[in-house]
């Protein structure tokens, strides 16, 4: 198989470092401390959370890890289905012990029991009523606390709770989770502002209730040892120079670096040159071409300009000062914040721990590079 996967968790031979976040959250977990992990998307925060599930798992079996991804739930009610359907019955032993605990602890969301027709496996699905969603999440959460199995749950896109129209869940979830001795939580982000809020405001139910973790890219010498071995054992060169250009263009961010080097393990050739990967990036931004040029349409034109100029720049920490707006002929400091806080809202620019701002898609950076002014 092609060792550089860009898609899901495989196992640790093809999960590159990591190390010192993975020994900090497992620590954090194991000494009763819930987790804040915050990164971009594609920089490997999901495939970080199933590798340390599997640490975990191979040192201890008893333990129960859960992984739920809220990115698609639009509110409370979807949140709690989700949950339910992580959870529900896989704390127990026996389906006996199973059914006994959910028909003494589930009174509102209604689990019905199925067999598939094929494997006679048991089948749980959920009903939960809009009026029973809090009453519902309550007992899932009791489930939780009674059945003394320690449990370990990752919650990825932690932010979204922000968008629910429900009042106060934060609230409601942190009453709950903050009494359950034998669960900790990893509460995963991928837009620092608002997880920022919050877990970092003095007025929100979440402050300063986590360790907090910021997910950095992976070190350019790491990554050059991890990508060679690969290439290595399928007798394939491919020089530290042509590497680091991979690596600097995608500024270090996971996935992208991931893609490229897939698509140049597939080429089976004896040694990689800098033209193959131009090769590769011009074929990825010609099939990307028509989805860049819709999202310059759905922005307005001083975002545009904005975003080409920071594409340009590849970071830029002080997008108000005088020296990069009259360079880019931007306008007036208040016209250039409004318009970074809509590209950053639609997840178009990012910003790092450094405070600096980036396009978040390095493909389309590289188009937008290209395309200059449009």
């Amino acid at each position: 198989m092609n060792p550089f996967i860009i898609s899901g968790y495989h196992s640790p031979d093809y999960f590159c470092d990591r190390e010192k976040e993975t020994k900090k959250i497992v620590t954090a977990l194991e000494n009763d401390r819930n987790i804040t992990l915050i990164s971009p998307r594609r920089m490997g925060k999901t495939g970080l959370i199933h590798h340390v599930f599997h640490q975990i798992n191979i040192n201890d079996k008893t333990t129960r890890c859960f992984y739920l991804d809220i990115f698609a739930t639009q509110n409370l009610r979807d949140f709690t289905l989700l949950l339910a359907k992580t959870v529900l019955g896989k704390l127990d032993n026996s389906t006996e012990a199973m059914m006994k605990q959910m028909a003494t602890f589930l009174k509102s969301c209604r689990p019905v029991f199925s067999y598939t027709p094929t494997t006679q496996q048991l089948q749980i699905t959920f009903d939960i009523q809009p009026q029973n969603t809090e009453a519902s999440l309550q007992e899932i959460f009791e489930y939780l606390k009674h059945s003394k199995t320690r449990c370990y749950i990752a919650i990825d896109e932690f932010q979204q709770i922000i968008e629910y129209p429900e009042k106060g869940v934060e609230a409601l979830l942190r009453s709950y989770i903050q009494f359950l001795p034998n669960v900790k939580f990893i509460f995963a982000g991928s837009k620092k502002h608002l997880m920022d809020t919050i877990f970092s405001s003095a007025n929100r139910p979440f402050y300063q209730s986590t360790q907090k973790i910021g997910l950095q890219a992976i070190s350019i010498e790491t990554y050059r040892k991890f990508a060679n071995h690969f290439f290595n054992k399928a007798k394939c060169e491919i020089e530290d120079c042509v590497f680091d250009d991979i690596y600097n263009k995608m500024l270090g961010h996971t996935w992208y670096i991931q893609i490229i080097l897939n698509q140049l393990y597939t080429l089976k050739k004896s040694k990689i040159f800098l033209d193959d990967v131009e090769t590769i990036i011009a074929e990825i931004l010609m099939e990307e071409n028509a989805t860049y040029k819709t999202y310059c349409e759905l922005i307005s034109k001083g975002q545009l300009k904005l975003l080409i100029a920071i594409a340009k720049e590849k970071k830029v920490t002080a997008p108000y000062e005088n020296g990069f707006m009259q360079k880019y002929q931007l306008s007036a400091p208040s016209s250039v914040r409004q318009a970074l806080n809509a590209l950053i809202d639609k997840n178009l620019i990012l910003s790092n721990e450094q405070n600096e701002f980036f396009v978040y898609d390095r493909f389309f950076s590289l188009w937008l590079e290209q395309k200059g002014n449009i």
